[in-house]
């Protein structure tokens, strides 16, 4: 019987298009519980919330025993509600099955409560510059489409955001942080907008990114060090590990590249993956300017024994014995020069131009100084870079 009093009232007397004196206008508190958060790849995300207004309408207001009137979604149409907009949202969907997804309440003072489900996939503007080890804040931003704040202001009522179960929540990259509320006012050349934000604090999980990533650049880099410890002469062996470890950190780069959106800057993961493949790079460098290094010296030992006199015949007991030149004694030293002291004090390159002053260097040695240098360099490397992107 009331809701057909209630029926009739509202087709000749009440206009739910028009935004009257009788509605309160300072008043109207929004209350946003979350069941469900999805965050995509590609700067979006998925929230499933039931969203809540409450104002007064004075001409709503009725004189009956019952202080609540609990009407179906079909009057909702009938009333005058917010014209609330969310700013960021690309698509929203409400509710239907198996009835649609709406309550509406009216107090006996005209104070209305109304709710509805909703799935909005909302922009969330990523700054992925510290990828895997950032931090985000998703907005859900709203406000009136066309009413300015001098004719419609919004307020947040006291604990008006919750969040369900977090177990429902399908974060399997992000840890949940928090989330907070924020109320502004945006100007336009249409007046002053109140606008709610709500944010969502995310923090992503580097454990599937050091599983993919991390460890197989690591051992990848380590495994051409083993070539420090191969025999020189082993070109077959130092080759094929070299060429194994570039292309390698090549293949790992390229799934590296697509787990994460096309952004135009470097990324943290980048730069990791872009040191080791130089370390591994430089490994098979290493070989080729030792192996060229070696062939060279091979060459001007062959020059200096075919221009060398004879050699001398020395006889001992009746018997003939030709004297040993040994590698060595091509490298003695010229008269009156320090060895330790001149990068230049042998036979070969006294015709030069060097610098005085230079220690002599054995690029034959070569091996055993990159066995030190490159783990000690990627050792400092790995202590700046997580040091820097975990705590700085």
């Amino acid at each position: 019987m009331l809701e057909d009093q209630w029926q009739s009232f509202m087709d000749t007397v009440y206009d739910s298009n028009l935004l009257s004196a009788y509605v309160v206008r300072n008043l109207i508190g929004h209350y946003t519980k979350c069941p469900f958060f999805k965050l995509g790849h590609f700067y979006e995300y998925q929230i499933d919330i039931f969203f809540a207004q409450t104002w007064t309408d004075s001409r709503l207001r009725f004189n009956s025993t019952m202080k609540i009137l609990t009407l179906n979604s079909n009057m909702v149409g009938l009333i005058w509600i917010p014209d609330t907009i969310f700013r960021n949202s690309k698509t929203a969907e409400a509710h239907w099955i198996t009835t649609p997804n709406q309550l509406l309440r009216i107090w006996n003072d005209g104070k209305i409560l109304y709710t509805l489900r909703l799935t909005i996939n909302a922009e969330c503007q990523l700054q992925l510059h510290n990828f895997p080890m950032d931090e985000h804040s998703c907005p859900l931003i709203f406000s009136s489409y066309g009413y300015p704040m001098d004719e419609m202001t919004y307020r947040w009522r006291k604990n008006s955001v919750e969040t369900s179960n977090q177990k429902s929540w399908r974060l399997y990259q992000f840890d949940f942080m928090g989330l907070r509320n924020t109320t502004e006012i945006v100007s336009t050349s249409a007046g002053d907008y109140i606008v709610m934000t709500v944010y969502f604090d995310l923090s992503r999980r580097m454990g599937y990114f050091t599983i993919q990533t991390y460890i197989p650049c690591i051992l990848t880099v380590v495994l051409s060090w083993v070539s420090f410890w191969i025999k020189k002469d082993a070109t077959p062996a130092r080759t094929a590990l070299g060429i194994t470890t570039v292309l390698t950190m090549t293949t790992l780069s390229t799934i590296a590249r697509k787990s994460l959106p096309r952004v135009s800057y470097v990324t943290a993961m980048d730069l990791f993956v872009t040191v080791c493949f130089l370390f591994v790079f430089a490994a098979l460098m290493e070989y080729a300017a030792l192996n060229y290094y070696s062939s060279c010296k091979k060459d001007s030992i062959k020059h200096v024994l075919d221009i060398r006199p004879p050699p001398t015949v020395i006889t001992l007991n009746n018997s003939l014995y030709w004297q040993e030149f040994e590698e060595a004694c091509v490298y003695e030293c010229l008269d009156g020069k320090d060895c330790q002291s001149f990068f230049c004090c042998y036979d070969e390159c006294k015709s030069g131009s060097w610098r005085r002053g230079r220690i002599h260097i054995d690029l034959l040695e070569l091996d055993s100084y990159s066995r030190v240098f490159f783990p000690t360099s990627f050792l400092l490397f790995n202590l700046v870079y997580w040091v820097g992107y975990l705590y700085l």
